[in-house]
């Protein structure tokens, strides 16, 4: 099976991108670009094939990849962003998975950003917070209860987006910041770390997952697990509430050549 990542390079207008919980900081453009190059080589260099969204530059924000479209097996759901800045990105995302063979359903009502959907098996956590809202909440329920998905809406009040607060290890346990999650009782297996940047992994398979070098404790920690931990650095994207899961579209599912 091969592993595909969708990755979308920076817009040279990523410093006007939107900041909501955190106070806006000088963006050194330069170093995001190596950043983000950096990401990309871990994935490469961990079996990913990475494919590239063309590049938006009328999009500051264009570079979270991850928001813009939903993967459940392979069906891709082209989003509408809950930001007016960013209703421009999912356009390039939905045409570069419909090139790679993918099928693609669009929501058409509500609003619901790709950062807050967290998936464990067929159950899909969704939160419900500043950037999605009711009514994308049901139609992205709608769109995936025919693929056996079960939709489960999350408060979300303390951070931009679900995987701010929340994401999960390969076994299924979902680690997360306490200071940053409404409620841990509504996850069954829930661990705390002790970093806001350990809440955030990548499953890179093989028992490996991708980190931010912002949490040495809580690489330590899911190490200490069994887990092989890859870290990479990607502050100047963090300052912009971003996290490594932002950055791409894991694409797991194989599709035909031609189909």
């Amino acid at each position: 099976m091969t592993l595909r990542a969708l990755v979308r390079p920076p817009s040279s207008r990523l410093a006007d991108g939107l900041v909501t919980h955190v106070e806006r900081q000088p963006i050194d453009l330069d170093l995001a670009r190596e950043q983000w190059q950096s990401y990309v080589d871990a994935l490469t260099s961990t079996g990913w094939q990475t494919v590239e969204v063309p590049l938006a530059e009328e999009c500051p924000d264009s570079v979270f990849v991850e928001d813009s479209a939903v993967m459940y097996g392979d069906t891709a759901v082209i989003v509408r962003p809950g930001a007016a800045q960013r209703r421009g990105e999912p356009a390039g995302t939905g045409e570069t998975l419909r090139r790679l063979g993918y099928s693609v359903a669009e929501m058409g009502a509500g609003t619901l950003d790709g950062g807050d959907v967290l998936k464990i098996g067929n159950l899909v956590y969704v939160g419900r917070g500043g950037r999605t809202d009711a009514t994308g909440v049901a139609e992205f329920r709608r769109l995936l209860a025919p693929l056996g998905a079960r939709v489960v809406a999350v408060p979300l009040t303390k951070v931009l987006h679900l995987k701010s607060a929340v994401t999960a290890l390969p076994d299924g346990t979902v680690i997360g910041y306490p200071p940053l999650v409404d409620d841990p009782a509504f996850f069954p297996h829930f661990r705390a770390m002790p970093e806001e940047g350990g809440a955030h992994v990548v499953d890179l398979g093989g028992g490996r997952v991708l980190m931010a070098t912002s949490a040495p404790r809580s690489a330590e920690l899911i190490s200490d697990l069994g887990f092989e931990v890859v870290t990479v650095d990607i502050s100047e994207y963090e300052k912009l509430e971003g996290c490594v899961t932002c950055l791409s579209i894991r694409l797991r599912t194989p599709v035909p050549v031609g189909g």
